[in-house]
This record gives structure tokens, C-alpha cells and sequence, in this order.
């Protein structure tokens, strides 16, 4: 007999999949959020008609005071295992009963669900099959976000799949389709649903893009918004429109939490996560909203401006361009990198530069951070150039660096 508590999302619904797949009956699962598995396992614990049942953990990790409640159970008799693979719980392996582990040994990314699978197979309770292998992977991909570098759309649209209904329909539908090693994942209606939930998470990223606040500490630049749905697709493409960010924060006030999202190898969301009692990998972790929390990413945003987005497919206005590349802030102050001598300089309304920068990039993300400026559109930047020839502004060799000579 087991008792499996498991996190309720993709990962932790596929490793209640699998429980049910090779102990059948004999398992029982509940789905946690974050914050409520320390309860349900000291709940365990305390109820002695329960101890007859082997205790699984996956996907998540205990706290101190049921890291040591689980080790003198284990003492007195009790089964006990605990399968994670978040980086902020790899203190947790100093006990044999619990298995953290971030990385295969080839260094492919783990996910609960694949680390689960290889345990069931090993030990013999359960038989691998393609159908499951499949699926499995599926999983993996979408927890570590390998899918986008894989193209595989499929398993994103397996995720949204859970969300578009509740998980024990999700879970009851696999684990009667799986045992038939059918590979085909999605039925046809399944397909169809999908493709109107496409269209919803783009309708809604669109919508958030114009959402976004920034706010600076001492160690990092993070883009802050209020949001409750689609967090994995949000954060990853707020990223990717705001590249100059460290880090996007996605407030949910109704569960009074919050889901850090970075697109940067150099940034490790879940120690920022960890100042606030969260926790989770280097590229997506969580975190409770504290009332420090709470001052610094919801009160003190109140009042601060939104970031534009750049303007898309430009044609003129495009990095690198000899005429320079014009940005704005809210302000309307006027930005024009260009580029001399293999440095770049951000002229500012016109005036000659302070300092130049070895790249674009470098000369661009300073711009965005130290300005909140953006791209402007090809009009925008078209009619500025022509003001600038009428009031013959643009000359041959301009100073665009302070104290050069002409």
C-alpha cells in the first residue's frame, strides 16, 4: 500500500500517472500546490492508521521539521521515499530515502516524472512500453522547457491539454490510454481544443506584454505583472520580448503567490525566490507573496510606468544600421546608437556621447535599463531622419563622441 503526495502540476500529475500504472489500487494520490504539501505530510505522519503505507513524495520537497519527522519514522519501522529534481532541494539528499537530481548523467535535464519512471522500471514495478516512454518524455521536454529548443509542440499542447480540464479527468484519460501503447497522444477532438487554446494563450500574451513594470534592486532588474494563467508561456515570452531584464516576477494575487521566469543562464531565479520561502530550478521557481514581497513587486509598482515593447518587423530602424538605430523613452527623449572607430554610442537629443560600448547588444540593453527606452517603428524613425535633414542636423563626420575632434 502507498500514499503518493505529489505537486499539481504536469510533472507531478505525470508522476501520479505512473504510481497508478504500476500500483494500480493500491496507491492513493493527492495533488499539492507548493505550500500545502508540508501539511499533508505532517497529517501523514501524526495519523498511525496510515503507517501501513509506503510515503512517496514527488516533485516537491519537505521542510526542515518533516525532513527530520521522516527520518525517525523511517527509524521506527515506516517506508518513506522522496523523488525531486529542483536544484533548491539537494540538501535533501544527505538521506538515503530521498533521490535530487537535477541532470542525468549525460546532462540531459530532469523532471520528476522521468526520474519516477526510471525508478518503477528498475525496481520492477512497472514494465517500460513506447506508448509510456512517450509520454514521459513529453513531460520532461515540457517541465524543462527543452521542448522549444526541440520544436515540440507537442509537449506544450500536452500541458495545456491537463489545464483544460480537471486533473483526475487528465489522469483517468491517460492511464486508460497508455496501457493500449497507443503513441498517438491526441485524439482529434483533443486536437481541435488545443488549437482554440493557442489562440487564447496568444490573445493573452499579447494582452500581458503591455503589462510589464520594472523594478530595480541592488542586484537585478525585473519585470513585474499580474497574472494568473499560462505563467510558463508568459514568463518565457516576456523574456524574450524584454531580453534586457534579469528576470520576469508574475504576481498572483488571488493564491497570494508569485513565479519567477529567466530566459539568462548567468541569473538564478530560485535563490531570489528563496529570500521569500520559494524555491524550484535556476530558470523557474516560486515563491510565496510575503508582505516583503508584497511592498517591493506589488505596492512600490503602483505607480511606475509601463515598459514598451520594441516595435516588430521593421525594415529601417533595425540594429546596426549605418544611420544609427533610433529608440524612446516616455519622456520622448531621443536615442540614436551609432556606431564609430568599432565602438558604439548612444547619443541622447542629439548630443555627443559619454561612452562607448565594444557591442550593440551592449549599447542596447544599457539603453533599455538605465532609460526604459524602446524601438521605435520605421514611420517614427523615417520622420525623425527627415527632421533632422531639414534643419540640416545631419552632417558628414558629426561628433558623436564628447571631446573628439571634428
Amino acid at each position: 500500500m502507498y500514499k503518493l503526495l505529489t505537486h499539481n502540476d504536469l510533472d507531478g500529475v505525470g508522476c501520479g500517472i505512473l504510481a497508478t500504472l504500476a500500483f494500480g489500487e493500491d496507491v492513493e494520490i493527492r495533488y499539492n500546490s507548493i505550500s500545502s504539501l508540508n501539511e499533508e505530510v505532517k497529517k501523514f505522519l501524526a495519523d498511525e492508521t496510515q503507517h501501513e503505507r509506503a510515503l512517496w513524495v514527488t516533485d516537491l520537497a519537505v521542510n526542515e521539521e518533516n525532513e527530520a519527522a521522516i527520518s525517525n519514522f523511517i527509524k521506527s519501522g515506516g517506508k518513506a521515499r522522496l523523488v525531486d529534481h529542483h536544484k533548491t532541494s539537494e540538501h535533501l539528499n544527505a538521506h538515503d530515502w530521498a533521490w535530487i537530481a537535477t541532470k542525468e548523467e549525460d546532462g540531459t535535464p530532469t523532471s520528476a516524472t522521468s526520474m519516477l519512471y526510471d525508478v518503477l522500471v528498475k525496481e520492477g514495478y512497472l514494465e517500460k512500453t513506447k506508448a509510456v516512454s512517450e509520454f514521459v518524455e513529453l513531460v520532461r521536454q515540457y517541465d524543462t522547457w527543452e521542448w522549444e529548443k526541440r520544436n515540440n509542440e507537442a509537449a506544450k499542447q500536452l500541458n495545456a491539454l491537463l489545464f483544460l480540464q480537471s486533473i483526475e479527468e487528465f489522469a483517468d484519460e491517460m492511464i486508460q490510454r497508455l496501457p493500449q501503447n497507443d503513441t498517438s497522444v491526441f485524439s482529434d477532438l483533443e486536437e481541435k481544443l488545443l488549437q482554440v487554446q493557442d489562440a487564447q494563450t496568444a490573445r493573452y500574451i499579447r494582452k500581458k506584454r503591455k503589462q510589464v513594470v520594472p523594478i530595480k534592486t541592488d542586484t537585478y532588474l525585473a519585470g513585474v505583472v499580474h497574472a494568473e494563467s499560462y505563467l510558463s508561456e508568459l514568463g518565457n515570452d516576456l523574456g524574450k520580448t524584454f531580453p534586457h531584464l534579469d528576470l520576469i516576477i508574475m504576481i498572483m494575487m488571488g493564491t497570494k503567490r508569485m513565479s519567477l521566469r529567466t530566459i539568462h543562464d548567468d541569473v538564478d531565479v530560485s535563490a531570489i525566490a528563496g529570500n521569500y520561502g520559494g524555491g524550484g530550478h535556476q530558470k523557474a521557481s516560486g515563491a510565496s507573496l510575503t508582505e516583503e514581497a508584497f511592498d517591493l513587486f506589488v505596492k512600490n509598482a503602483f505607480d511606475l510606468q509601463t515598459l514598451r515593447p520594441d516595435a516588430v518587423d521593421n525594415k529601417f530602424n533595425v540594429p546596426e544600421n549605418d544611420l544609427g538605430t533610433l529608440y524612446v523613452n516616455e519622456q520622448n527623449d531621443k536615442f540614436l546608437i551609432v556606431q564609430q572607430n568599432r565602438k558604439f554610442y548612444i547619443m541622447k537629443n542629439q548630443q555627443p556621447a559619454e561612452n562607448g560600448f565594444n557591442s550593440f547588444e551592449e549599447a542596447e540593453k544599457h539603453l533599455k535599463r538605465e532609460e526604459l527606452a524602446f524601438l521605435v517603428t520605421d514611420h517614427r524613425y523615417v520622420k525623425y531622419l527627415s527632421e533632422r535633414v531639414k534643419k540640416q542636423d545631419i552632417i558628414v563626420n558629426q561628433p558623436i563622441q564628447k571631446n573628439q575632434e571634428n
